[in-house]
């Protein structure tokens, strides 16, 4: 419905700030939008019927042609079939241009020479004269005046294109009143007629009346004027005024008397007119005329082209209310919805700009966080000094004593399990299965990778396993040759692979119930365990089939859950459940009056050990036979001898949660994996410390320091986390009642702001983690908060639909409401400050572009044309003109969450919801821009942020929480060897922030 340049979201900064509430301002605008739609189908109906009225003209002025004089109507001829043939090939952008040449440079020649008096052939210089008649040329009427060899008359006063006036009779009266004709209300079209009537002057009158209302260039919400810019926009004239030019240019000195063909030309017009403004049809109502345009299609196919040319080029400069033309605006959809952006003065070809991807790339570098929370057996130690571990889609390689890192990133979903060959070198790590932004299913699969070269060997079972692997195991007792697999189906598949072929050895179904943990006998490749919930199966395999036997508790309860199981040196099995016991497994005779004569060994509990108090979560084999176990509940580890007696034990601190894994370094340092997403290094006499940390839960606030390279993080775990980018690691940590959502440093540096699910927000000085400001706005969620450059306010965006506006004082330590924006129709996602700190760009849910002057009391800038050429200090807002070009085809709005444009204003980077992070060139305003693109996050990316000098990409995700990072500069020459020609990026992982921290080092040719 949209054929200007104004889009839905122009309606909604027309909607007064004082309506009720949301349903009066609905109900306004639909009943606005359906005005609209009459107004634009009768506009078209108009254009429509004009240009029916030329078709008919043409055929009658050549046969008069024909038998006054032929060579003229040969001429005549070829003129209309070249230019109706270039007519119909018109773009959008030159459509108007193409009638007017039609009309003006060859019709109106033959025009100009019958009615000076040239019979015969137009002349030659004539014709070539008229051609150069366009928009690309300029060539001034005076031009063709000198080549006729006297005073003529204007041309574009004696053949307009497209002008109902072509039609009139010249001795027709033009009255002043009508042309204000056009402008009517709906709905009032009655009163308008019932005035006609009582004005009188005639039938006349009433029927030219309504041919100069549609000869009226048309407005605002109408189809623009189909006479070009370059004919006269003189203001209605009065009657005699007109009479007396019309007679000046039909003057002797002009030209010289009409022949029979103008006369025949005047009468045929002059039928045509009074045809058009028969008074039946004039009392029609406006919704009435508008039903006209489908049988006009109908009847005329080439009407059908021909208007679909003129909409495509609506936008004379000529209307008011800043409707602007095709050059000046362009409009994108976000399902269905058009959204109008206009072109900064700056830009003077749009056409010929050309998007190439940017030359700085990023390299990730360094990745923070643990899957700690809903993953086990997930964390080893190599002979390389390095822990092995993995968060989203990378496996992470971090060297604990150099405090380097290392990625395998090979996998394209997240990874769910993890185990170690036994020659400590290789490494298996399975992936879920998960979907692409197409909605197409990605194939689990397990990938086998050389830890030193990071080179995949082997990849396993893609396509076979359902949903994603849930454990994988190397087989010992041969060296590693064989790898077991339990996928996430129903039944959850147990298969054997062969590693150094990638085929399938055997395949059994194992149970309905959850597995847990699988592995080989380490003196027997043909004898497999696996637990899970309220079950041990012990697995034999002969010649490709599977035999099962299940644990029998006997006399011992049955626990919900085996969490872990451990093979001893005695070759007796160990597991840990719920209750909180390590159970001792062994074979026993078959218990012949139980199970009946021919009854076979059985595997029974041998012992049982209390443990600790909830969960065993892991068991972890010492040298010398010792055992570990971590618990849950009481967060303990303890050490036991062989025959199971406890020898040593230690608590973690709360703040890390319960003991997920255990990994030994050298017999007694050891690392801590925990359920709360860290990994804890120490020893029982010295203690545990973090060396990786990361939030626990949905991440979505992002916020780098104006002047250090810190940056912080809030989410749904309810924490608020300050980073250290050089030294990569936490500085501080503090809890909220709520869930945080937004946040934005100010400028000084010294207090950041922090916006709360509740319509909360409160200013935190970054030294203490003292609480300074606590204000509340609204009961909804608040979605972003921002400082303006200076400082001196602070904008809130609230799921309220509103943007409240506080003044900011004492260095940020004192807060005061300056005033509200009302005026959006959903709720706020983003806003950006001006350079100047007076004016607001924001966003809402609704793909809204609005614009506010805030120094002048946060009032609504209704034309949007004129804030085009503004300077804004930050870029964050996903819809403009800028970033255009970053959304795909087809997107549906939600597709990007975040963007965030660099200080240096070359590219933006983007969080999409299917996992990816984007680099743009920036601006990016043209549709289909190419882009580097970077995989990582096993979830939607939420937020991407540049660092104070674009050393640092941060982005984060949201179910994995993931944050890539650059080196300080010291270390980052000591990696120039390697990644000389990049920006490097850096993971922070837990549930995984990516921070794509990107580094300009050398533009990449």
């Amino acid at each position: 419905m949209d054929f200007t340049t104004h889009s839905l979201d122009d309606m909604s900064a027309e909607i007064s700030p004082e309506l009720p509430d949301h349903a009066s301002i609905m109900e306004v605008r639909l009943q606005a939008q359906e005005e609209e739609i009459i107004l634009l189908k009768s506009s078209l109906a108009d254009a429509l019927r004009r240009i029916h009225v030329h078709d008919q003209l043409l055929p009658l002025i050549k046969q008069q042609l024909v038998a006054v004089n032929p060579a003229a109507a040969l001429v005549f001829n070829k003129v209309c079939c070249s230019d109706f043939t270039s007519c119909r090939k018109l773009s959008s952008s030159s459509g108007l241009d193409g009638i007017h040449q039609f009309a003006t440079s060859q019709l109106s020649v033959s025009a100009m020479a019958t009615a000076n008096g040239h019979v015969g052939p137009v002349p030659e210089e004539l014709t070539t004269k008229a051609a150069t008649m366009d928009r690309s040329t300029q060539t001034e009427h005076t031009l063709l005046r000198q080549d006729l060899g006297h005073d003529s008359v204007p041309l574009h006063r004696r053949v307009q294109s497209l002008q109902l006036e072509d039609a009139l009779h010249p001795e027709q009266h033009i009255l002043e009143g009508t042309r204000a004709k056009l402008h009517r209300i709906p709905g009032m079209e009655e009163d308008e007629e019932q005035e006609e009537e009582d004005e009188g002057g005639g039938e006349q009158e009433k029927a030219f009346s309504w041919a100069s209302s549609v000869e009226e260039p048309i407005q605002p919400t109408t189809i623009r004027g189909l006479h070009d810019g370059c004919f006269s926009s003189e203001e209605p004239r009065s009657a005699s005024t007109s009479n007396r030019n019309l007679e000046q240019n039909l003057s002797p000195r002009s030209a010289p008397p009409l022949t029979p063909i103008q006369e025949e030309h005047k009468l045929l017009v002059r039928r045509n007119s009074e045809k058009l403004v028969n008074p039946e049809r004039q009392k029609k109502r406006l919704d009435k005329k508008a039903l006209s345009t489908a049988n006009l299609l109908t009847r005329s196919p080439s009407l059908e082209n021909r208007a679909k040319e003129l909409i495509s080029s609506a936008g004379s400069p000529g209307s008011r209310r800043g409707t602007y033309s095709q050059g000046q605006s362009i409009k994108m959809f976000i399902r269905g919805r058009p959204i109008t952006m206009y072109i900064p003065s700056n830009i003077q070809n749009y056409e010929d700009l050309r998007m190439e991807p940017p030359s700085q790339r990023l390299e990730l570098d360094w990745v923070y966080g643990y899957r700690g929370r809903d993953c086990r057996a997930n964390l080893y130690f190599l002979p390389s000094g390095e822990a092995v571990y993995f968060i989203a889609c990378v496996v992470v390689l971090y060297h604990i004593n150099n405090r380097t890192q290392r990625h395998y990133r090979k996998h394209t979903d997240c990874v769910r399990c993890l185990t170690l060959h036994p020659d400590k070198v290789r490494v298996a790590s399975g992936q879920t299965a998960g979907v692409d932004k197409d909605g197409k299913a990605l194939q689990a699969c397990v990938h086998i990778w050389d830890s030193t070269t990071l080179v995949t060997l082997q990849q396993i079972g893609l396509g076979t396993f359902q949903r994603g692997v849930g454990s994988v195991a190397f087989s010992c007792a041969d060296s590693g040759t064989f790898l077991c697999v339990i996928d996430d189906s129903n039944e959850h598949m147990l298969s054997v692979w062969d590693c150094n072929k990638g085929t399938k050895h055997a395949e059994v179904k194992s149970t309905n119930e959850a597995v847990f943990a699988v592995e080989f006998n380490p003196s027997d490749s043909t004898n497999i365990i696996t637990c899970g919930r309220s079950h041990v199966y012990f697995w034999t395999l002969s010649r490709g089939q599977f035999t099962k036997k299940q644990g029998i508790f006997g006399k011992y309860k049955k626990p919900k859950f085996i969490q872990c199981f451990v093979f001893s040196l005695t070759g007796d099995v160990l597991t840990g459940d719920s209750e909180g016991n390590i159970l001792t497994w062994g074979k026993s005779a078959a218990d012949v009056k139980t199970l009946g004569k021919g009854a076979k060994e059985t595997l029974q509990i041998m012992r049982q050990t209390k443990a600790h108090e909830g969960s065993v979560f892991t068991l972890c084999t010492l040298q010398g036979s010792a055992l570990l176990s971590g618990g849950g509940k009481d967060r303990k580890i303890i050490r036991w001898s062989a025959d199971l007696a406890p020898e040593r034990e230690c608590e973690i601190p709360e703040k890390f949660g319960a003991v997920r894994t255990i990994a030994d370094v050298d017999d007694e340092e050891l690392l801590v994996g925990t359920t709360r997403n860290a990994i804890l290094r120490g020893t029982f006499s010295d203690g545990f410390v973090a060396i990786v940390q990361g939030h626990v839960d949905e991440m979505w606030g992002l916020a780098t320091h104006p002047s250090q390279n810190i940056f912080l993080t809030c989410g749904h775990d309810r924490q608020v986390c300050l980073w250290n980018t050089e030294e990569h690691q936490l500085d501080w940590c503090i809890n909220l009642e709520e869930y945080g959502l937004c946040a934005d440093f100010c400028p000084n540096g010294s207090v950041v702001s922090v916006g709360l699910s509740t319509g909360r927000w409160m200013v935190l000085d970054l030294l203490t983690q003292d609480v300074i400001s606590d204000s509340t706005d609204g009961n909804e969620q608040l979605s972003v908060i921002r400082y303006s450059p200076d400082g001196s306010f602070l904008a809130v965006g609230s799921h309220d639909n509103f943007i409240y506006i506080y003044n900011v004082t004492e260095n940020g330590r004192r807060y005061s409401r300056f005033g509200k924006c009302n005026g959006h129709s959903s709720f706020i996602t983003h806003l950006d400050w001006s350079t100047d700190g007076k004016h607001i760009m924001s966003n809402s849910g609704d793909y809204e572009i609005l614009y506010w002057d805030i120094a002048a009391g946060c009032k609504l800038l209704r034309n949007r044309f004129e804030s085009k050429d503004r300077e804004w200090a930050s870029y964050t807002c996903v819809l403009g003109f800028h970033v255009m070009g970053v959304w795909l085809e087809g997107s549906d709005g939600t597709d990007i969450n975040a963007l965030c444009r660099s200080h240096s204003e070359r590219i933006v980077a983007v969080a999409d919801d299917f996992c990816k992070v984007h680099l743009f060139q920036y601006p990016c305003p043209k549709p289909k821009a190419p882009s580097h693109r970077y995989e990582g996050h096993g979830s939607h990316v939420t937020n991407v942020c540049f660092t104070h000098c674009d050393s640092h990409l941060l982005s984060m995700g949201g179910k994995d929480m993931c944050i890539l990072q650059s080196p300080p500069p010291a270390r980052r020459a000591a990696r120039s060897e390697q990644s000389s020609n990049a920006l490097v990026m850096e993971v922070f992982v837990k549930p995984c922030i990516f921070i794509p921290v990107f580094e300009v080092l050398q533009q990449v040719c």
